[in-house]
């Protein structure tokens, strides 16, 4: 059931942000008189499901659920059919594409991308508008965090109070590991307690190549947030129920003498224990008990903690609808300056092995449906979208742009030869980067690393 959930939230976000990015484009050529061949959405080889001819243009949907095209008469495209190209041959017709003037053709061109944009922005003013937005402020983290294994070998510890990172203060820890691993943040103030006990200011410096050892990791959470112990739960079929000597409301203090106050001491104190018995402390009722529990393979004994919630104040933002557009806008805004900054992070291999394809897409929606999430991660795809569509590549909108770019300064169009194979170069290049990135995912799904 679940592989169901996550192909259907895919394909449907994918339909709604590809049918607008290609409306983006089918717009403009209209308005400018230009005649449109083909709207589709999927792509028809070998054959559409559902096509008719309206005026000059034929609207359809392919057989395959991916992706869309709207083929522009006049334009050397990724298409490269026949017709096409003994079109091409002829001097051009009013109609066409390339007849109208640069300006006319680099507003079609890049139609698609500017929709993608102000969807992003549409859909998280509409999820700020309906959900509005419920999160964990850093100072509001009374335990302090857990740094992972990697965040204490550059120097972090248990209960740090993040108080800024690169001077901003942060509001949330995705927005602390966000500022570290895309936006290059090198020093972070925490305080801690000293040796006195006296809470005081330290500046961490990381290092130079953190980014790239924390895509080796593939641990994108550096940070999370510290709470005590106690037992709300113990899980059926666990070697804790099996004991019959745990209780919710119990509160953990240890595993085999050494200290473990807080939950995420508990699961580093177990999780290399596997097939190993271990003496748990917990505090209950005022009295101190040892419970003897073996470790699992999976390493914990099935022991549910309390939620963070009960620890913790949540801060709640609403918005009326008028003020859920300029809040959408500005967080759409910072997601798409997160997109852009990614990318630098491909010019490592580390940086490589972190790109998805379709799987990866799909396990982001996640496996049950939140219309919360559906849309919020829609957005986040239609922003990507945007982004790598403008990027100068043929084949992509971003190359056609570059083509035309060529054509305004030097008052001549590109050979059209020349376009052609730069389209071929283009689909290969992109052909092999989308079996390359697949391949990686189902290698990810059947090593367990995805």
């Amino acid at each position: 059931m679940e592989i169901l959930i996550y192909a259907g939230q895919l394909i449907l976000g994918l339909s709604i942000l590809v049918a607008l990015h290609e409306f983006g484009h089918f717009l403009p050529a209209k308005l400018f008189g230009m005649r449109v061949d083909k709207f589709f959405l999927f792509f028809d080889a070998p054959y559409a499901l559902v096509k008719k001819k309206i005026g000059d243009t034929v609207y359809g949907i392919g057989c395959l659920p991916f992706g869309g095209y709207v083929k522009i008469a006049g334009m050397v495209d990724e298409s490269l059919d026949a017709e096409q190209k003994e079109r091409m041959k002829k001097p051009p017709e009013p109609w066409e594409f390339r007849a109208k003037p640069v300006w006319q053709r680099l507003i079609v061109m890049v139609g698609g991308v500017t929709v993608n944009i102000l969807l992003g922005f549409a859909i998280y003013a509409m999820v700020l508008y309906v959900w509005g937005r419920e999160y964990l402020p850093v100072q509001n983290l009374t335990y302090g965090v857990s740094p992972s294994v990697l965040m204490k070998g550059e120097g972090f510890r248990d209960g740090d109070q993040i108080i800024d990172v690169g001077g901003k203060e942060m509001k949330t820890l995705g927005d602390v590991s966000l500022a570290i691993l895309i936006n290059g943040a090198r020093q972070v103030t925490v305080e801690r307690e000293d040796s006195t006990g006296q809470r005081r200011k330290k500046t961490i410096a990381l290092s130079a190549d953190v980014q790239e050892r924390i895509l080796e990791s593939n641990d994108k959470m550096l940070f999370s947030p510290r709470f005590p112990f106690y037992v709300d739960s113990v899980l059926a079929g666990h070697n804790a129920q099996e004991t019959g000597s745990f209780r919710k409301g119990d509160r953990i203090v240890a595993v085999d003498g050494r200290p473990a106050r807080y939950f995420q001491d508990f699961v580093e104190a177990v999780k290399d224990r596997k097939g190993q018995q271990v003496q748990v402390t917990l505090l209950r009722e005022g009295h101190t008990v040892e419970v003897p529990v073996e470790v699992d393979a999976n390493g914990i004994v099935g022991l549910q903690p309390k939620a963070p919630g009960d620890y913790f104040t949540y801060a709640t933002e609403t918005f009326s609808l008028m003020g859920s557009i300029p809040a959408g806008i500005k967080y759409g805004w910072q997601r798409l300056k997160d997109n852009i900054n990614s990318f630098k992070l491909l010019g490592s291999s580390a940086g490589m092995k972190q790109m998805g394809g379709l799987i990866a897409m799909g396990k982001a929606y996640g496996p049950h449906w939140v219309w919360q999430r559906f849309w919020e991660m829609t957005a986040f795809l239609s922003l990507a979208l945007a982004v790598l569509n403008i990027l100068p590549i043929p084949a992509l909108d971003g190359g056609h742009v570059v083509f035309l770019l060529y054509e305004w300064i030097a008052r001549k169009p590109a050979n059209p030869k020349v376009l052609e194979y730069a389209q071929m170069a283009g689909m290969v290049f992109l052909l092999t980067v989308i079996i390359a990135v697949n391949g990686h995912d189902i290698v990810k799904l059947f090593t367990g690393k995805l």
